[in-house]
């Protein structure tokens, strides 16, 4: 392993290490998954926050940061946050999809069980936990 590839994965398990933290924090009933390979790095979070179960996945790679913070009551999606080359995201930020943004990553929110889509600002955990407490009760 390079030097390079020792001090991202030392990054990585560092920045892993405080999604966690915060997660085990916020949430009950936390189960987490890495996967970290020289290319990328992956967590996975399955949490409660009383009647809702709480998605998190966080990709790091040399190209991007890839996440998603979705909130689920049974199998209505409440809320879910990411910054995946949707469609309608890249239409509502550049009024079309043309070549130069077709895989383009939109940091963007889904409500209403993916129905509503919203422009957001780059999604944290910890910007993810104060959204989610200021917007969703847990009973």
């Amino acid at each position: 392993m390079s030097p390079r590839d020792k001090r991202l994965e030392r990054t990585t398990t560092k920045y892993f290490a405080g999604v966690i933290t915060t997660a085990q924090a916020s949430f009950e009933e936390v189960e987490y998954v890495t996967d970290i390979t020289p290319k990328r790095a992956i967590l996975r979070i399955v949490a409660k926050y009383g009647l809702y179960l709480v998605l998190i996945t966080e990709l790091l790679s040399d190209d991007v940061r890839k996440y998603r913070y979705y909130v689920l009551r049974e199998n209505w999606v409440e809320a879910g946050f990411d910054n995946s080359p949707d469609a309608r995201a890249i239409r509502l930020k550049y009024g079309r999809i043309g070549e130069q943004h077709a895989r383009e990553y939109v940091p963007h929110l889904h409500l209403e069980n993916k129905s509503q889509l919203i422009l957001t600002e780059e999604m944290t955990i910890t910007a993810f936990v104060n959204w989610l407490k200021a917007n969703i009760q847990p009973t």
